[in-house]
């Protein structure tokens, strides 16, 4: 059993996490395994988000002190959040995580993005956008792919040049 001061700690210690989080998604792992929920949580870690599993009076402090809109008492189960600190990554890992392991009880229940409330299925949504790297190197394609073209058809000019030269003297001789 934690003491209050403990429980002061961890509610500290959550509200900053949520206050750096541009998103959350809210997961009942009632009935997941430790090792489903090591193989989450280290997923979460690769992409440089978290996991954090606390009691529903405790994470609903912390939301109301972060000043997020959400009232995590409605969902049913045993709930842990995964904080990303970007947009899209938590949502991707526990959907894809779910998608994978059909057999684990792991489920969404719902989100935030900034301090509103998401649903499941906006959650999902989110999930299927591409993350701000995959968007990034997708604007450095289109802009690129102008200028690779002009240099294209430079080359293309040139080496047709050469050829009618090479044709031009082998005509000569």
């Amino acid at each position: 059993m934690q003491t209050r001061q403990q429980k002061e700690t961890l509610v500290t210690s959550v509200t900053t996490k949520i206050k750096n989080s541009k998103a959350l998604v809210f997961a009942n792992f009632k009935g997941v395994s430790v090792k489903d929920v090591t193989t989450v949580r280290k997923e979460l870690g690769k992409n440089g988000s978290g996991w954090q599993v606390l009691k529903k009076t405790l994470l609903n402090i912390a939301l109301k002190e972060a000043g997020v809109l959400v009232d995590v008492r409605k969902f049913d189960g045993q709930v842990g959040v995964a904080f990303s600190y970007d947009e899209v990554t938590a949502a991707k890992v526990l959907s894809n995580f779910v998608k994978a392991n059909k057999e684990v009880p792991l489920t969404i229940e719902g989100g935030a993005l900034g301090v509103k409330e998401l649903s499941v299925q906006e959650v999902t949504a989110l999930a299927k956008l591409p993350s701000r790297d995959e968007l990034r190197a997708t604007l450095a394609g289109t802009l690129q792919a102008p200028i690779s073209g002009f240099v294209r058809a430079l080359s293309g000019n040139l080496s047709g040049l050469v050829r009618v030269l090479k044709a031009i003297e082998g005509k000569k001789v």
